[in-house]
């Protein structure tokens, strides 16, 4: 399976903080926004990742990841020459994608809860039958995002695209799995009246199909789009609440490298060496030195 994370647009709802840098730069208390996706991707399994980003931003990008090595995986990077909508990553990652399966996450998009794992798995099994996945997840403001409506029985009967009127509480959020064959099909979406290639266009091909699910993010879980300013401070304040309060690391993506058996020990106490004395730092030490038994282990 290949993955991408797209992190380009110009990030005008947080100017001007983002004038002079990419929102996915900024930090989420200890580490900067983009390693939480990465970290959904890699829980995932996914080791092959595209990394989309502005022009101007690509060196900052590279300077902070490089090619992906220190955390296990291998990234490949490519300009978004102009943000006009989420489905455009697929168009612009068609050659790395291939005739793979491939996992999308957008680049602001925080996911924290218990079995992750096991529900990225699931929706990795599905991939390989055909099936696409999106997650739902219930909110206050359903007009903001794309929304999906389920029957009685939670059968998905349509999806919408911020709707004035939105036909339930369910967004869906920005992490999308699909099957081999996507980059073929997203070819058939055509810019809508915004003038932009709308995800929930591809996902309604597939639901018209017959092969789109929708795998529910309940109580158990905290999800955040951390694009605008006052989710960026929500998503800030809850990760130093968990890690100050169970005294875990919400998102390391060495640490996760490690449980997975991607990246020796010694490679792990190099990282913790990297970013000295800070509390991320200090984690993976903790972690190298057998001192702390994470979640993220691969089963």
């Amino acid at each position: 399976m290949k993955g991408i994370i797209l992190a380009g647009g110009s990030g005008t709802r947080l100017y001007p903080l983002t004038v002079v840098t990419s929102k996915q730069l900024l930090p989420v208390y200890d580490k900067p926004m983009i390693y939480y996706p990465l970290s959904a991707l890699m829980l995932a399994g996914v080791r092959d990742i595209l990394i989309i980003t502005r022009e101007e931003d690509e060196k900052a990008f590279r300077h902070l990841l490089g090619d992906g090595s220190q955390f296990g995986v291998h990234f490949s990077y490519v300009n978004q020459p102009k943000p006009e909508g989420i489905a455009q990553a697929l168009m612009l990652g068609e050659s790395f994608i291939g005739d793979d399966t491939c996992a999308l996450i957008l680049g602001d998009n925080i996911y924290y809860g218990s079995d992750f794992t096991d529900v990225l798995e699931t929706a990795r099994i599905n991939t390989e039958q055909g099936v696409a996945t999106v997650f739902g997840y219930y909110v206050s403001d359903p007009n903001r995002f794309g929304v999906v409506e389920f029957d009685k029985d939670f059968r998905v009967l349509s999806v919408e695209e911020k709707p004035e009127d939105p036909k339930s509480n369910y967004a869906i959020t920005g992490l999308y799995f699909y099957p081999r064959g996507v980059t073929e099909l997203v070819k058939s979406v055509s810019p809508s009246v915004r003038g932009e290639y709308e995800i929930t266009t591809l996902n309604d091909m597939y639901l018209k199909q017959g092969n789109l699910k929708v795998s529910v993010l309940g109580r158990g879980f905290t999800w955040f789009d951390s694009g605008t300013m006052d989710s960026l401070m929500d998503a800030a304040d809850f990760v130093r609440m968990i890690e100050q309060r169970q005294g875990v690391m919400v998102c390391a993506p060495e640490e996760i490298a490690f449980w997975q058996g991607w990246i020796s020990e010694e490679e792990l106490k190099q990282s913790a060496d990297r970013y000295g004395n800070s509390s991320y730092g200090k984690h993976l030490k903790s972690v190298a030195n057998g001192r702390f038994v994470s979640t993220a282990r691969k089963k």
